[in-house]
């Protein structure tokens, strides 16, 4: 089976928990709607639905509808967990960023962004010609395009380049 290319990493599985074929699940997304009850999660090529899920520290222990012992919830350890995109129209989605083009306020083309890194104070956007720009300045997105507002300055100071 061939991964839907809209689909985002949320997540891996851990290890198998206890004998009914729980399994420890750690969520690399900050939501936590990807582990309610009936959610559908991508492993691999087999597609779980969760049935149940409680808060373990940093993790979670999930059942999946589809898994009803130890040995099958083993054999799924260390999968990556895919799911679509929630609808969010306030999130801004990497996928979504990542190829976009960049203009600020002022309409001029800051160029492609080719990537976003994470940074404590607020994730940054990578222009192809190696420009930083913190998400914090992003207004919106639409139609392939990333409006900016930047501070004056941003792009003559060397911050945003």
């Amino acid at each position: 089976m061939t991964r839907p290319v809209d689909l985002l990493d949320v997540g891996r599985l851990g290890r198998a928990h206890g004998i009914r074929g729980d399994i420890v699940v750690i969520l690399t997304s900050d939501r936590v709607e990807r582990v309610q009850t009936g959610a559908r999660l991508l492993a691999g090529d087999r597609w779980l639905t969760v049935e149940r899920a409680r808060p373990q520290s940093d993790r979670w222990v999930v059942h999946f509808v589809e898994v009803n012992d130890r040995t099958e919830a083993e054999s799924l350890a260390g999968r990556t967990l895919a799911a679509e995109p929630l609808p969010d129209s306030d999130a801004l989605w990497v996928h979504e960023l990542i190829g976009a083009r960049v203009v600020d306020s002022a309409g001029i083309d800051r160029g492609i962004c080719v990537a976003v890194v994470a940074n404590p104070a607020s994730d940054l956007l990578e222009l192809d010609d190696g420009s930083l720009v913190p998400a914090v300045f992003v207004t919106g997105i639409a139609d392939g395009i990333i409006s900016i507002d930047p501070p004056d300055g941003l792009f003559d100071l060397g911050v945003g380049s």
